[in-house]
């Protein structure tokens, strides 16, 4: 990977490396919250924000961190940021941080945070070290609300159920209805977590397979134009 170049880490966050697809990392929350969109959205934007907030820090105190002590450090670093989320969504978005759970304070156990420290904000300026972040948080947005959406219209026949509970009252109207679909149950349990989050790796994978083909095809063989006479 291009350690410095901006496109690639957004390619590597969003695509060809993401957090939930390909590196499979952080697939307890994941699973647990995405049976509506709106958990998802919710717990997608703490990981987000700990993301980007963790690899800052950690590429500022970089030089000044012995390699001995790296780990706890960069841990004690994610735990003080996931309580300022988990005390700021506690005062701001008290239903939905009721609803989240558990699962907001461990994000301080997320592989893919203490890993993108690791790997990548230790060992680069904080300016990649912060979009980094942002991409890989995003990319693990986007895989979690696209789970949550699916299982939300199968599981449930709806769909933003509860927006107000992310966006406030104004946002109750946000809510759709599929027609007289009730759902099905099996999409918001935990079988359908394991086979939603299946499903959408099967697509990528098909999507890459499909790309690689186009690139390895040999090019179209012209018919020579005839000799003038």
């Amino acid at each position: 990977m291009a350690q410095n170049n901006f496109a690639g880490i957004a390619r590597d966050g969003l695509w060809n490396n993401n957090p939930a697809l390909v590196q499979i990392l952080g697939l307890c929350p994941l699973l647990a919250v995405t049976n509506t969109t709106i958990n998802g959205i919710g717990l997608g934007l703490a990981t987000m924000m700990t993301l980007v907030i963790s690899n800052g820090i950690v590429s500022l105190i970089r030089n000044w961190v012995t390699p001995e002590i790296r780990l706890p450090v960069f841990v004690l670093v994610i735990a003080c940021i996931v309580t300022v989320i988990e005390l700021a969504m506690n005062a701001y978005f008290h239903e939905l941080y009721n609803l989240l759970g558990i699962f907001i304070a461990l994000i301080v156990t997320n592989c893919n945070i203490i890993a993108r420290a690791e790997a990548f904000a230790s060992r680069n300026p904080l300016l990649p070290a912060l979009f980094d972040g942002l991409m890989m948080g995003t990319g693990f947005l986007l895989v979690l609300v696209t789970l949550g959406a699916m299982r939300e219209m199968i599981g449930s026949g709806t769909l933003f159920a509860n927006a107000h509970l992310m966006f406030g009252e104004g946002a109750r109207g946000l809510t759709v209805r599929l027609g007289d679909y009730h759902g099905m149950l099996l999409a918001i349990l935990p079988p359908g977590a394991f086979i939603g989050l299946g499903l959408l790796i099967a697509l990528k994978n098909a999507i890459d397979r499909r790309r690689a083909e186009r690139r390895t095809a040999p090019a179209a063989v012209t018919a020579p134009e005839p000799h003038a006479v």
